[in-house]
């Protein structure tokens, strides 16, 4: 089996965040993730990681407004002064959380701007994310996210795009985060699309369709991927960013399978 971190945006909500990370741990997770740490100290953070002997897999950078609907700026002309910051932001706590992976949020299409500026930002940006994650020895994620359901007018919506920014960007330290939910909704073909890119891929995340609950709650064969996975030698971590059906304690049983 392949080696799972949880993530903490979506698993063990039942308590406060600071209490997940062991709950984490006696779950049996030995790495986590989550959205966003930026509300509370990296130092604080660090310590909840020490205390419950856990590895911090992947966050992602700062992302716009959050609350206000913002998904990411990377792709927004004009921004990017703030999107600079982001990077530096979310690079000071990698160092000091020891993560190296982090994850840029495309950001929403935005009216008034054609496609071809679009791109030219969103491939600017993320050289220069690139080139600073770099200098701290940490790897640059980007993931396409459907925008059929879950956000709509996201603009890094397709895999296949963003394997092909991939390739634009030309940049070593940058690889795609396959998000195995979200490929099924965009075009399925999960199993030829791994096999093909393994080597692209830097990290996956998982949950099941529809519903976005836990593997063996929808379509998706996990159990047949997971052997795949194995089989082709992946040594990287997959993440576990599904809302648990009931809670996340009674929904761990697809671990055994």
């Amino acid at each position: 089996m392949p080696k799972f971190a949880a993530n903490l945006s979506f698993l063990f909500t039942e308590q406060p965040f600071p209490e997940r990370f062991k709950l984490a741990a006696a779950a049996g997770f030995r790495g986590v993730e989550y959205l966003f740490p930026y509300d509370y100290p990296a130092a604080d953070v660090a310590g909840w990681l020490r205390e419950a002997g856990l590895e911090q897999v992947l966050f992602n950078l700062p992302a716009g407004d959050w609350a206000a609907g913002e998904r990411g700026l990377a792709c927004l002309p004009g921004r990017q002064g703030e999107f600079a910051e982001s990077v530096e932001r979310a690079c000071e706590y990698a160092m000091l959380l020891d993560c190296s992976r982090l994850h840029c949020l495309a950001g929403l299409r935005p009216p008034g701007h054609d496609e071809a500026e679009l791109e030219a930002t969103y491939l600017a940006n993320i050289r220069f994310a690139a080139d600073r994650c770099a200098s701290i020895g940490a790897t640059l994620l980007i993931e396409p996210i459907n925008s059929r359901i879950d956000m709509p007018g996201y603009w890094l919506d397709d895999v296949k795009k963003g394997f092909c920014l991939l390739d634009q960007v030309d940049r070593s330290n940058v690889k795609l985060q396959l998000d195995l939910y979200h490929a099924q909704i965009i075009q399925g073909d999960l199993a030829r699309t791994i096999e093909a890119n393994l080597g692209r891929i830097g990290h996956i995340q998982i949950a099941d369709n529809p519903g976005r609950h836990e593997p063996g709650t929808g379509e998706i064969n996990y159990p047949f991927l997971f052997n795949l996975l194995d089989r082709l030698g992946y040594a990287g971590w997959v993440g576990c960013e599904y809302k648990p059906l009931t809670t996340t304690e009674a929904g761990l049983g697809w671990r055994a399978q």
